[in-house]
């Protein structure tokens, strides 16, 4: 992400934070439903999931409030944005869980107040009514692919997160540490960050995370471009990372020679698959959990139980883009969040 990305988001998000997708000041018709959509943070990716629930607004008839907590306190920042909503009587709310674990007896609240669901990250031992979001462990595990593909005679690899709190970083970290080393299918394995984990042909060094820092995000990559002098590929979790590694690589003039796996579809990650400096990455498709969430909560508020997905769990799948279709990809993007492509 450039420094010119990093200012324009926050601004987006304050703008989101005081108006939502229509100005909270203005009167609503009393019969249209009022809900919300809360991020786990302030990023690119979110612009793209707020521009998924402003064509379903539109679609279904309801009124969007966006939220998108800061990094500073991001828990009581997210806790406190969804009070704000509960306050003004949203009909339904559509979370990411920053800690779902500590956030149990919060959110099973919320949910005895109003609707609520989770996208993107899921809080599956709490009330919620269902979840709409890819399976993390799967796109883990294609992420790793990825990097095999990169560096099919081994190496190391060091891994960048956000937050490892969050169930779908620990989710997409342990999927791409099983890929690697050649495990069995196992989601509920978690390796404990701090130490280097040796399997076959590959070493994931460490796993670096910078709680939503964009300053660290790009000064972690720094230091284990200094530290490791060896190291293979560096791979990024959150949309965010890849784009920093980037920054750091060029700063180094390693770009090029330090192999780079992504997740999400930050444009400046798309931009380097198709400079090949960066091998390839795992998107989702944020846009549909936006939109997705806010047809499921519209139906809901209007009394109808059949918008649950079957099994609670709308399973949106990743995709890996690499140098083959980038551009087609990119494109497909640009005219959704541009409002110019078929909801869907």
């Amino acid at each position: 992400m450039t420094p010119s990305k990093t200012i324009i988001v926050p601004v987006l998000a304050v703008l989101t934070t005081i108006v939502g997708c229509g100005d909270a000041n203005i009167a609503r018709d009393a019969g249209r439903p009022r809900v919300g959509y809360v991020s786990n943070g302030i990023a690119s990716f979110w612009v793209i999931a707020e521009a998924g629930t402003r064509a379903a607004a539109k679609r279904f008839d309801v009124d969007v409030e966006v939220r998108m907590p800061p990094a500073e306190g991001a828990v009581a920042n997210q806790q406190r944005m969804i009070e704000e909503l509960l306050t003004m009587g949203i009909d339904g709310v559509a979370v990411s869980p920053i800690d779902p674990a500590n956030q149990q007896e919060f959110l099973n609240n919320v949910a005895d107040r109003t609707r609520l669901i989770t996208h993107d990250s899921d809080a599956p031992q709490t009330r919620r009514l269902a979840y709409v979001g890819m399976d993390n462990y799967t796109a883990g595990r294609m992420c790793g692919e990825l990097v095999k593909d990169a560096m099919p005679r081994g190496g190391s690899i060091m891994i960048f997160v956000g937050r490892l709190e969050q169930l779908n970083a620990r989710l997409r970290r342990q999927g791409v540490i099983d890929e690697l080393l050649n495990r069995s299918h196992d989601p509920k394995r978690y390796d404990t960050p701090g130490s280097a984990i040796t399997g076959g042909k590959y070493t994931i060094l460490d796993t670096r995370t910078d709680n939503f820092d964009f300053s660290a995000a790009k000064a972690l990559p720094e230091d284990a471009i200094a530290r490791y002098p060896d190291i293979g590929c560096m791979v990024g979790l959150f949309a965010y990372n890849p784009p920093y590694i980037l920054e750091a690589l060029k700063g180094a003039a390693m770009l090029g020679k330090i192999k780079v796996v992504a997740f999400d579809e930050a444009d400046e990650t798309l931009q380097a698959i198709i400079d090949g400096t960066c091998h390839g990455t795992v998107v989702q498709n944020p846009y549909r959990y936006g939109y997705e969430s806010v047809r499921i909560l519209a139906g809901l508020a209007r009394g109808r139980s059949d918008v649950l997905p079957p099994g609670n769990y709308l399973d949106i799948p990743a995709r890996k883009i690499t140098a083959d279709n980038v551009k087609p990809f990119w494109n497909e993007l640009k005219a959704l969040t541009s409002g110019d492509a078929t909801a869907p």
